[in-house]
């Protein structure tokens, strides 16, 4: 029988030092041990460290870098070894999982294929045998029907399945230690659930130690044993899971914990009368609703779906398949609505359609009343110029040839408004509104960190005074701390300026934060809609009930609650 508790270690790190041609090292002196068998986190802003001492575990720091002090795994010091020391190790003893399993993944070869060149690298030389244990990989991170997927290629799996692909691959060789770089970031709540109860599995069956990096610390409460705080590269704080959300001794982790957002309560379960509100009105209905939840029907929406269809693919060559089907939907102005829901649920075609970036097969979409699609040219650009788009990465969003302040100016250009010094007077306004300096303009966006360039991308979407902003996952990206100023930042820039806004998450607790309403859609289908702390806290269909069960809950003592309750 393995033992779970074990006290021996399996890696040590002492006094770990990686440093740049910088002022600051990005980690100056971190120590952590590592138990047989134990699910270890690391938690920490981004900066603190956390991902460079696990890519120095490795020998996979980025160019320039340079490390010192002691990593050893088994009593053998790993740090410094050559490529064919550390080749020896990697995937074979200590294997890695990304944030991102679609970077991770070959796009151009199937998955078979890539599994069986993990384990061909360390020794299984039959392509029998290689497909074979390939094919119990797959099983084992329970993937369906194993043996035809792995004739699939990355494109044709789910974000779920990808990062379950991942894995397979990193477990390939049996790992003592597996080290998981924000593994479940980029899933919705459901899958990530299911992640973290395989990631638990696979240390109860194989003994597996697992470093987890995360700035969830709904998943940390839910899957750690240990807790590792870092902060600007140093270890803070270290304690047993239970007794440091409980008890934490240093400011910067009480810091962390009280920055962690919380959904209300669920209600016992009632019997659901088919799909419908939680506000009592029916799914689809038109009426529209100010941000205090009342409806009237005076009030001109922002932004109204009448009955929209979406098809992607070629209908005429039968590859064609619904994005979006039959939803009705409004946004009254100065009103905030949640979209949630699973991937493949509409939430971003839904944005877009908004404005004219998706065909509409059937439907209409209204901006202020006015049908955008069915619009003269030049009539239908002034509609969508009271429309602006937060991006989920403000990295890929901005321009990095650009400083900063030519990127918040680029719309003000494009529409012409104001003479040239108006506009650097804009910017200037702009980036005092998002409380960034206005020396930063000059800035590129490799300078700023992510919380920084987060606030850039608002102040450039917030140019042009829109009536109706799309934010499409605009903190998924953002640790919780930098998370609470964004989302604090927005509400204030939200009631201030009175913009109505469409915002998109598979953050349920992020959504409950900042919306007065949410749609939840699941294949397409808008399946309930209502005040968000009714639909939370009093869930009408059992879809959006099992989406409230597999949020991680950040208390330990309440461990698992939920995602059992989601696996009954």
């Amino acid at each position: 029988m393995l033992d779970l508790h074990s006290t021996e270690a399996v890696l040590t790190i002492e006094h770990l030092a990686i440093s740049f041609a910088q002022p600051r090292p990005a980690v100056e002196d971190v120590s952590v041990t590592l138990r047989r068998g134990e699910i270890l986190a690391l938690v920490g802003e981004s900066g603190s460290g956390k991902s460079m001492t696990a890519r120095a575990v490795l020998g996979l720091l980025p160019p320039g870098a340079r490390a010192t002090g002691s990593i050893r795994y088994g009593g053998e010091e790993i740090l410094g070894l050559d490529e064919a020391g550390l080749n020896r190790i990697r995937g074979a003893r200590i294997a890695m999982v990304f944030q991102e399993p679609q970077t991770a993944l070959n796009p151009v070869r199937t998955i078979g294929w890539q599994l069986r060149e993990a384990l061909r690298a360390h020794g299984t030389t039959s392509r029998k045998e290689a497909e074979q244990r390939a094919v119990e990989l797959l099983r084992a991170v329970e993937i369906p029907e194993p043996e035809r997927r792995l004739r699939s290629y990355p494109h044709q799996l789910s974000g779920g399945q990808k990062q379950r692909v991942v894995l397979a691959l990193a477990l390939a060789n049996e790992p003592e230690v597996l080290l998981a770089d924000e593994p479940t970031t980029a899933l919705d709540v459901t899958v990530q659930a299911e992640i973290l109860r395989l990631l638990d599995r696979i240390r109860e069956r194989t003994g597996t130690a697992i470093v987890l990096i995360t700035h969830n610390m709904g998943v940390v409460a839910e899957i750690a044993d240990r807790v590792v705080v870092l902060q600007a590269g140093n270890v803070v704080e270290e304690g047993e899971t239970r007794a440091l959300f409980a008890h934490p001794r240093e400011p910067y982790t009480k810091t962390l914990l009280a920055s962690v957002l919380r959904l209300p309560e669920l209600a016992p379960t009632r019997s659901s009368g088919g799909a419908g509100a939680s506000d009592g009105t029916p799914v689809g209905a038109v009426g529209a609703m100010v941000p205090d939840g009342t409806a009237t029907a005076e009030v001109v929406p922002a932004v109204e779906f009448r009955e929209v269809h979406v098809h992607y693919g070629s209908r005429r060559r039968g590859r064609a398949f619904p994005a979006v089907t039959d939803v009705s939907l409004q946004v009254a102005p100065g009103e905030v609505v949640g979209l949630v829901g699973e991937s493949g649920s509409g939430k971003t075609t839904l944005g877009r359609l908004a404005a004219g970036l998706v065909p509409l097969a059937a439907g209409q979409v209204l901006l202020r009343g006015e049908d955008v699609l069915a619009a003269p040219r030049a009539q239908g650009r002034h509609l969508r110029r009271g429309l602006a788009f937060v991006h989920q990465d403000p990295e890929a969003s901005l321009d990095p040839r650009y400083a900063v302040g030519a990127s918040i100016r680029e719309p003000l250009d494009i529409h012409r408004v104001g003479t040239p010094a108006e506009r650097e007077a804009r910017v200037a306004e702009l980036l005092e509104a998002v409380q960034l300096p206005a020396s930063y303009a000059p800035r590129r966006p490799r300078e700023l960190s992510g919380g920084q360039r987060q606030r850039i991308a608002l102040a450039r979407a917030l140019a042009l005074e829109p009536a109706l902003l799309v934010a499409d996952e605009p903190t998924s990206a953002l640790d919780v701390s930098v998370q609470a100023r964004v989302l604090e930042l927005f509400r204030e820039l939200q009631e201030r300026l009175g913009f109505a806004c469409l915002f998109i998450s598979h953050d349920l607790a992020v959504v409950h934060q900042v919306a007065d309403r949410v749609a939840v859609l699941r294949g397409g289908q808008l399946v309930e809609a209502g005040p968000v702390g009714s639909v939370f806290a009093r869930p009408a269909e059992e879809y959006t009930r099992r989406l409230l069960d597999a949020v991680p809950v950040p208390d330990p003592a309440r461990r698992g609650r939920r995602v059992r309750e989601l696996a009954s």
